[in-house]
């Protein structure tokens, strides 16, 4: 019988801490070894307990979720999954977690009248299994301390990349994924459009932190924006996002469709668009993520001429939707995250 995955809940919140434990016990193959109200405890019992998985409350007494986090991996790296309320500032501590190791998030269960709690659960446990298998990523230095990095490669072609639009979509692991990926892109490169798997309170934040550190400008989609050189459009948690011909050139359109593929945004909408629209113009690129969102988008855009890339197996966090589009022949050319960018700059030029 396969061992069990051993979970420690870390929160101050007694409520949230048997709420949790009572969650991820009902999943027959993960067990909860342990409940900590703070990091002193949470450590300790770490030490006792050996647990495989992690979920951390972004804030806690004593000593709060990221500082114990970046101790937690630099002396003992272990797979974490944070929990965090869907604040701006949640979402800006969450997008610092993910930097300093954490290979997922999701936000607190609330019971307002959004998603049931049985939708949570499963999400929950979802997201733990994937972070038992993922391949852990070194911390990053905090944003706030680095210039903008200017990429020393310029494109070879007319800026813009001759009308040629590039299409990304990533979900596990997938913020440190498309960040690396950008810091490759100069100022000067195509339209790119970037599908996420995140909550709408988190890619206003995520636009904003790539801004700052990319060559590119990284906006987050209104929609109705005209799709142009130099910029970079990040999907919003609460739509769809697809490209559309409008009378003036290529148009960003939002749609508050039901989710594909359990995804809103999904990849495969904006993949499916591209393939439709923008044909062998198109380069598509699938990176690190749990689940198949993506895998047919990115065939079909294959078999409309576009060029098509996917992170290989060593450098993804969770190698789940490049796996998916690799394995049905969605995938042209496979490559490690930090190849992938000289290799999309080389097909812009091409």
């Amino acid at each position: 019988m396969p061992q069990k995955i051993r979970v420690l809940v870390v929160d101050d919140s007694a409520l949230m801490r048997g709420l949790l434990s009572q969650m991820i016990g009902l999943a027959p193959d993960i067990e909860v070894v342990g409940a900590a109200p703070d990091a002193p405890t949470a450590r300790e019992m770490i030490k006792a307990l050996n647990p495989d998985v992690l979920t951390l409350d972004v804030q806690m007494p004593k000593m709060d979720g990221l500082e114990f986090l970046e101790r937690l991996m630099r002396l003992r790296p272990m797979p974490v999954v944070m929990v965090s309320s869907f604040t701006e500032a949640g979402s800006d501590t969450t997008l610092r977690a993910l930097e300093l190791g954490a290979i997922d998030f999701i936000g607190k269960p609330r019971s307002d009248g959004g998603r049931s709690m049985e939708n949570y659960a499963e999400e929950l446990v979802e997201k733990i299994r994937a972070a038992k298998g993922a391949r852990l990523r070194r911390a990053t230095i905090a944003p706030a301390s680095l210039p903008a990095v200017k990429p020393a490669m310029q494109l070879k072609t007319a800026p813009g990349g001759n009308g040629k639009i590039i299409f990304v979509g990533a979900s596990t692991g997938g913020t440190e994924a498309i960040k690396d990926f950008l810091l490759g892109i100069p100022a000067d490169c195509p339209p790119i459009l970037i599908v996420q798997h995140m909550p709408e309170a988190f890619t206003a934040s995520f636009a904003r932190r790539l801004d700052t550190l990319c060559a590119p400008r990284v906006i987050e989609a209104q929609g109705n924006e005209k799709v142009e050189p130099g910029n970079v459009y990040i999907a919003p948690g609460h739509s769809h996002m697809l490209i559309r011909r409008g009378s003036a050139g290529y148009m960003v359109e939002l749609a508050a469709t039901p989710p594909v593929n359990r995804h809103r945004p999904s990849v495969d909408v904006l993949f499916d668009s591209a393939a439709s629209l923008v044909g062998k113009k198109a380069i598509g690129v699938i990176l690190t993520g749990m689940g198949k969102d993506g895998a047919q988008g990115l065939l079909r855009m294959r078999q409309a001429g576009a060029r098509t890339f996917g992170q290989d197996e060593g450098s993804c966090v969770v190698y789940g939707m490049p796996r998916e589009a690799y394995l049905i022949g969605g995938v042209e050319e496979q490559y490690s995250l930090d190849e992938i960018p000289r290799r999309v700059l080389a097909a812009v030029a091409g």
